[in-house]
């Protein structure tokens, strides 16, 4: 049997080879774009408002969930994005958060015996055959370790290392493509800058580490909650940690909290990605609604530490004085600030001063207003319609590559923000972080 035969495809794992998957995505492309053009024509008739159907969601969550790795990573972000497509397709690409097709049990034991040297039964005390989850890298199974703690365990699915990395390189493809095509469209820096991070995410020693340093930036928020690592049940592919009690964002809501409770929680989330990066620039880079639990003492729980980015020193210091300037409600000036984190700017000082300054606008509203409804949200689509309309300049306004981690960190949470709806005074809750800053 050939080589490339035997990578195409582990037992229960993902198609591998770059072809197969290209072929994949190819073939889903081509279904979108169909339902697409179908739609906007009723779009015109003024029959329909959705840019894909429902049918054709289903379509794409289970070709995603199928390949995994980056391309269904994708599709979690996209899920995310309440402009994107209206509620009925995002409940079905939420699905792409924690729900993808399983392996087989057989499949995880093999995994636990080539990684930690025994069987489920000789690892743990109890350990439950069906996963709890599914998501783009591996699979999460409760259990129970011989001295009584609960805990989850995370198992990586059988050639998924390949698997990402031919996303990468097909993605890259692109990327290249696009910067021979012009120099202002020339993304390689923000694209490595991305991908090395996703490869990272395939080492689960090293998540258990970030996840230690997330506690310990953290430690000063008793309100938020890190998992304990389990290094003797840890390594490269499996990664074993407390489990936290608790519902998900999504299905925290599906109980239909009132305002108060909705306010509450988006403060915990504001805590929990701007805490530990203002003690030390270190932030959660993945914060899809499936990593945060509602605890039933009230308390939230961050789960998966895969992408936790440690920001230069420059960056990190640049933002955390900004933080302290907006609240205390002083003049910003923009062009100064975007520079010192690193931007390089290829635009006339006014003109680029006056761009950045009507985006921080955008940016600020929260902040202004003792009656915010983010129910009624509209700073992600106002900030990309801005930016649209001044493509070619932003295009001279270039963020340093770590900046990429930092939009994924702080939009996310926006869209988390949005997702739970609430209304009212945000202000306190970002005050609340200013003793950190001491």
């Amino acid at each position: 049997m050939c080589s490339a035969t035997v990578m195409a495809k582990e037992p229960d794992g993902p198609p591998s080879s770059r072809l197969t998957r290209l072929r994949k995505l190819a073939g889903l492309g081509a279904q979108l774009g169909s339902d697409a053009i179908a739609r906007g024509v009723k779009r015109l008739a003024g029959s329909d408002s959705s840019a894909i159907g429902k049918g054709t969601a289903e379509k794409l969550v289970e070709t995603l969930g199928d390949l995994k790795g980056a391309a269904m990573k994708l599709g979690q972000v996209a899920s995310m994005d309440p402009d994107l497509f209206p509620p009925e397709v995002r409940a079905v690409l939420a699905r792409l958060q924690n729900e993808a097709p399983p392996m087989s049990f057989d499949r995880v034991a093999a995994v636990l015996e080539e990684e930690l040297g025994g069987s489920p039964d000789e690892l743990f005390a109890e350990f439950s055959r069906e996963p709890m989850a599914a998501a783009s890298l591996g699979q999460v199974h409760r259990a129970r370790l011989r001295d009584g703690r609960d805990v989850v365990v995370k198992v990586q699915y059988p050639g998924i290392d390949q698997a990402l990395r031919s996303d990468i390189d097909n993605l890259g493809l692109v990327v290249k493509t696009m910067a021979r095509a012009h120099r202002a469209l020339d993304g390689r820096q923000y694209f490595h800058e991305l991908a090395e991070e996703l490869a990272h995410e395939l080492d689960y020693s090293r998540e258990g580490r970030l996840a230690r340093e997330f506690a310990r930036a953290s430690a000063g928020l008793p309100d938020i909650v890190v998992p304990e690592i389990i290094d003797e049940r840890t390594s490269t592919r499996v990664l074993t940690m407390q489990h936290i009690p608790g519902q998900t964002l999504r299905t925290f809501l599906t109980s239909h909290p009132d305002n108060a409770e909705r306010l509450r929680v988006s403060g915990l989330l504001i805590r929990a990605i701007h805490g530990a990066f203002l003690v030390d620039g270190t932030v959660h880079a993945d914060p899809h609604p499936g990593n945060f639990m509602v605890m039933p003492d009230g308390r939230l729980g961050v789960l998966d530490f895969g992408s936790v980015k440690r920001f230069s020193r420059e960056f990190f210091e640049g933002h955390r004085d900004v933080f302290r300037i907006v609240l205390e409600q002083k003049p910003i000036d923009s062009l100064a600030l975007v520079r010192r984190v690193g931007f390089t700017v290829d635009l006339p000082d006014d003109e680029a001063r006056a761009l950045l300054g009507e985006l921080l606008h955008i940016a600020g509203r929260a902040l202004r207003t003792d009656d915010y409804d983010y129910a009624h949200d509209t700073m992600a689509p106002d900030s990309r319609k801005l930016v649209a309309g001044h493509a070619a300049q932003f295009l001279k306004i270039r963020p340093p590559a770590e900046g990429v981690m930092f939009v994924r960190a702080f939009g996310g949470l926006q869209q988390n923000l949005r997702l739970l709806g609430a209304r009212g005074d945000f202000r306190p809750f970002y005050r609340s972080l200013l003793p950190l800053l001491a």
